[in-house]
């Protein structure tokens, strides 16, 4: 989730304080969920369901866990018609988004997982990307993350009908805070952000 914090966050806040170069800003960057009281944090993006129900979130958008593989590997290798075609394919597995070899899919309401023996586990999603776009094999990432590849074509998605819902995006904030005009400024800024990443809708 770093990349996502690094890439459309990061973005966000450089250009909000080009327009408020008076702010100051004290940005954390970490890939768990944070107390955002006991780390006094006035705003956060979050990708996930909310569990918390004590803060108040805006959602922006949405990112979809989708399997891909590279055009070239694609071409050797056959487009997987269903899951269960996985177990003929290299697979790639990122522990952070495929925590077991168990995968899970939906199609029409209906859930099936698929049990598979990856030929490579890593332990980041940056890796399984790289080895993917090495023409290695097929991998679950999110959406955004390779948005960029799949829009100039090096990574294609398949098995698109089995995708699993959609994980929705939050700008979350302490209802305490949210009279502070200079935190509604930033909530509004990062919320207009990132509800214009074509990726992210």
């Amino acid at each position: 989730l770093l990349y996502f914090e690094l890439v459309y966050v990061m973005d966000g806040i450089v250009s909000y304080l080009k327009q408020y170069p008076e702010m100051q800003l004290d940005a954390l960057f970490v890939d768990r969920v944070v107390n955002m009281l006991e780390e006094g944090i006035d705003v956060a993006v979050r990708i996930g369901e909310l569990q918390d129900s004590t803060y108040k979130a805006i959602r922006v958008g949405a990112v979809r866990r989708v399997f891909c593989a590279s055009t070239q590997y694609l071409k050797e290798h056959g487009y997987p018609k269903k899951p269960e075609d996985l177990s003929e394919h290299r697979m790639i597995l990122a522990r952070g988004l495929s925590p077991t070899n168990e995968l899970r899919f939906s199609k029409q309401g209906k859930n099936t997982s698929v049990r598979v023996n990856p030929f490579l586990t890593v332990s980041d999603n940056f890796s399984a990307e790289k080895a993917v776009l090495s023409d290695m094999g097929i991998t679950r990432l999110l959406s955004y993350q390779v948005a960029e590849s799949l829009a100039g074509g090096a990574l294609k998605v398949i098995l698109s009908d089995y995708e699993s819902r959609p994980v929705p995006v939050h700008v979350v904030h302490r209802e305490g805070r949210y009279s502070s005009a200079r935190t509604r400024t930033l909530i509004d800024w990062m919320v207009e952000h990132l509800r214009a990443q074509p990726s992210l809708n």
